[in-house]
C-alpha cells in the first residue's frame, strides 16, 4: 500500500532558511497564500516568501526533477521485475522496500527534507516494490500493467488540464474537503493492512492479484482514485505559489517528491481496481 499525496507534500511552518524550512514569516505566508489566512494548501502555515539569496526555483526545475524521479522509479522497477524473480530475496525485497519507503515518506514529509539523495532513494525503493507487485499482477492478468500506467497518466494529465483552465481551484474549502477525505482513506487503509496481517481483512483493500475484491473494495478504490487525483490540484497550486513567490531552487526537489508520491499512489489504486474488475 502506498501513502497518499497530501501528507507527502505537506509544507511546514516558516522558520527560516538555516533550519531548512520554507523561508519567510507568518505575515509573508498570509499574503502569499492568496487568501489572507496565513495558511498554505494543507492547512499548515504557508511556505512563502522572503527572498533567498540563492537562485529561486522555476517550473522547469520542478518538471525536470519530477521526470528524473519518474525515470528512476521506472529503472528500479524494471530491474526488480527482471532480476528479483524467486526465492527468499523476493520476500526480503518486498518487505524491505515497503518498510523503508514508508519510513522515508514520513521523514521527508514531516521534516520537509529537500535532500536529493534521500528523495532519490525513496524513488528507487518504490520502484523496486512497483516492479515486484506489477509483475505479480501481470502474470495473473496479462496487460494490466500497461492499462494501469495509461490510466495513471490520463488522470494526471486530466487534473493538469483542469488546473490550467481553472476548472478546479485550490480554495480553502476544497483543500479541507480533499484532506479530510484523504485522511479517512489513508486511515482505513492502514487499519485494514494491520488487521489483514492477523487474518482479519475488513474488506476495504485486498493486496494480492488473486484475491477477490467485493463491492466494498471496488467502491473504496474508486474513492481513493478520486481523492488521489484531486490532490494533484493542491500540488499544482503549491508549485505555482512557490515559483511566484521565489522559493529557493532546492525546494523544487520537495515539490517533485510530492508529485512522484501522488503518481505512485494513483498507480497502486488503479492497478488494484483493475485487478478487482478482472478477477
Amino acid at each position: 500500500m502506498k501513502s497518499s499525496n497530501p501528507v507527502l507534500t505537506k509544507l511546514g511552518p516558516n522558520d527560516g532558511r538555516r533550519s531548512g524550512n520554507w523561508p519567510g514569516t507568518n505575515q509573508d505566508a498570509g499574503i502569499a497564500s492568496g487568501y489572507g489566512s496565513g495558511y498554505g494548501p494543507y492547512g499548515q502555515q504557508s511556505m512563502i516568501s522572503a527572498r533567498d539569496p540563492e537562485r529561486t526555483m522555476t517550473l522547469d526545475d520542478v518538471v525536470t526533477r519530477t521526470l528524473g524521479l519518474v525515470a528512476l522509479v521506472v529503472i528500479a522497477a524494471g530491474l526488480s521485475w527482471v532480476f528479483v524473480r524467486s526465492g527468499p530475496i523476493v520476500t526480503l525485497a518486498w518487505i524491505g522496500s515497503t518498510i523503508a519507503g514508508l519510513v522515508l515518506v514520513f521523514v521527508i514529509s514531516f521534516r520537509r527534507i529537500t535532500n536529493p539523495p534521500l528523495i532519490m532513494l525513496y524513488a528507487a525503493l518504490q520502484g523496486i516494490l512497483l516492479g515486484l507487485v506489477s509483475r505479480a499482477f501481470e502474470e495473473v492478468y496479462p496487460g494490466i500493467v500497461i492499462q494501469a500506467v495509461v490510466g495513471t497518466l490520463a488522470v494526471f494529465l486530466g487534473m493538469a488540464a483542469a488546473y490550467k483552465f481553472r476548472v478546479l481551484r485550490a480554495t480553502p474549502r476544497f483543500r479541507r474537503w480533499v484532506i479530510g477525505v484523504l485522511m479517512g482513506v489513508v486511515g482505513l487503509s492502514l487499519v485494514n493492512l494491520l488487521l489483514s496481517a492477523f487474518g482479519h481483512n475488513l474488506g476495504f483493500v485486498y493486496y494480492g492479484p488473486n484475491e477477490h475484491g467485493g463491492a466494498l473494495a471496488i467502491v473504496f478504490s474508486l474513492v481513493a482514485i478520486g481523492v488521489g487525483a484531486l490532490t494533484f490540484i493542491l500540488d499544482f497550486d503549491q508549485v505555482e505559489q512557490g515559483v511566484r513567490y521565489g522559493l529557493p531552487e532546492r525546494f523544487a526537489w520537495y515539490c517533485a517528491f510530492g508529485l512522484i508520491v501522488g503518481l505512485i499512489f494513483l498507480y497502486w489504486q488503479i492497478l488494484r481496481l483493475l485487478g478487482y474488475l478482472r478477477n
